[in-house]
């Protein structure tokens, strides 16, 4: 029985500490080479428009990258939202130059909270595109971006 009792607290405990994202995508840069035409798009499908959501940005570079941050512009589509880019600045490096990711060798990946508890103003398909907003065309040593939803 208390081997019962303990199976089933593991459980409930190994449930909370799941990955409650709802959606979560990334897209190679071709060439780590992003260009001011590619911009990646990210189709969501949201079933609950009651839910509140944090959208975070996911971006992937190497420890070769010219910068201590990015400029992006965050587009948004969907039936309710006016089609608008946000500017966003999502530091990468502190000032002394250390990177601010998680790295995996030579690769560091940061995630930037873009909007905390978002809603949705309806069910449907919503979509957000990433480009790249830096004075550098193509920008290089980013290896892909992603967008990542987190229903809370």
């Amino acid at each position: 029985m208390n081997r019962f009792l303990a199976f089933i607290f593991l459980l409930f405990s190994l449930g909370s500490c799941m990955d409650n994202s709802s959606f979560e995508e990334n897209k190679v840069i071709a060439n780590r080479s992003w260009d001011y035409a590619q911009i990646p798009t990210f189709s969501v499908k949201i079933k609950d428009n009651k839910a509140k959501y944090d959208v975070l940005i996911s971006v992937r570079h190497t420890n070769q990258y010219d910068f201590s941050n990015l400029f992006i512009l965050l587009h948004e589509k969907g039936k309710g939202l006016l089609d608008t880019a946000y500017r966003k600045e999502i530091k990468l490096a502190e000032l002394d130059g250390k990177w601010t990711g998680k790295s995996s060798g030579s690769l560091y990946e940061t995630q930037y909270l873009a909007k905390e508890n978002f809603t949705f103003p309806d069910t449907g398909t919503y979509t957000f595109s990433i480009e790249q907003n830096m004075r550098v065309n193509p920008l290089t040593e980013i290896s892909d971006v992603g967008i990542k939803l987190l229903k809370k």
